[in-house]
């Protein structure tokens, strides 16, 4: 049989088993984040459908019906708009959301400077002068506070916590000082506020909040048992709770701690009041209370 291919007709194409394993197609590899996107015009490419014929009647229900959502929908959102708090206007939920964040926005020498100038901060008005002995690393709240604490802050949630520890000019007191930012709202922050006050949480010596001893240094023997005046300070303006706790620097036992309020009293006569240590955690709280302040206001007025 003559198999000279017939001019102008082109031969066959090889059977499968003549197939170039170049042109073998690889295995499809699974999409982790959902469905692929269509790539190429082929992929977007549909079967036509035939054009149905309009109803007006049923157009006209489905434009009803999509005003009335979007009404509904626009009463929701009026809705949330008049039960939030409108004492919170942009400044407010703007300060929040900074402060929220400003734990690893700012320098730890921002948040804890080198030296504190606590003038009029002692006993009687006389000066201060503390020294950072070293600040610890951003952490959790779960080991940093004592269980009984953290439950207690447990509505407000805790999104980091900074922590440093200062003496004063003659290395005789050391008093940790720390920052929890917290993952409450303008609501949770206020009613938090408010049960410390009602219920003076912030006088239970088992609520007190815990050191941060530093290995090497005046503050190694600062521990629990060492704990000798404190104060919580649960801000409302930002998300923000600021604790300080002072002791000796010669790490003696305090069997009568007292909380500032108490131990900054004039009739005073425990060894913690006459030391001035509720002035020591005071003066140290309220000025890195006042440069957080400064510098979320700072923050929340910056332009973007």
């Amino acid at each position: 049989m003559d198999r000279t291919p017939r001019q102008g007709v082109p031969p066959p194409p090889p059977g499968p088993a003549h197939t170039p394993h170049a042109y073998q197609q690889p295995p499809q590899q699974p999409y982790p984040y959902g469905h692929p996107h269509p790539e190429t015009p082929v992929e977007t490419t549909t079967r036509l459908r035939p054009i149905r014929t309009r109803h007006p009647v049923r157009t006209a229900t489905a434009a009803a019906c999509a005003v009335l959502g979007l009404g509904l929908i626009g009463g929701a959102a009026t809705g949330t708009w008049l039960t939030s708090d409108s004492s919170a206007g942009p400044a407010a939920r703007s300060a929040y959301a900074v402060g929220r964040s400003a734990w690893h926005d700012v320098p730890v020498d921002t948040f804890f400077p080198r030296t504190l100038n606590g003038d009029g901060a002692g006993p009687g008005g006389a000066d201060r002068l503390w020294t950072r002995v070293a600040a610890a690393p951003d952490s959790g709240c779960k080991a940093a506070l004592d269980p009984l604490l953290a439950r207690t802050l447990g509505p407000v949630g805790c999104e980091r916590m900074l922590r440093a520890t200062y003496t004063d000019s003659t290395s005789s007191s050391v008093t940790t000082v720390g920052v929890i930012f917290t993952e409450g709202d303008t609501g949770a922050m206020r009613a938090l506020s408010t049960r410390f006050t009602d219920q003076h949480l912030d006088r239970r010596t088992d609520l007190m909040p815990r050191t941060y001893p530093v290995k090497g240094t005046v503050a190694a023997g600062f521990g629990d048992r060492q704990r000798a005046s404190w104060t919580v300070h649960v801000l409302t303006e930002v998300p923000v709770v600021v604790f300080a706790v002072s002791g000796f620097a010669d790490a003696r036992t305090v069997t009568d701690p007292q909380p500032v309020d108490k131990a900054m009293d004039a009739n005073a006569t425990t060894a913690a009041a006459q030391a001035g240590l509720g002035h020591e955690a005071k003066g140290i709280a309220d000025r890195i209370e006042r440069g957080l302040r400064r510098t979320i206001t700072d923050l929340t007025e910056k332009p973007e």
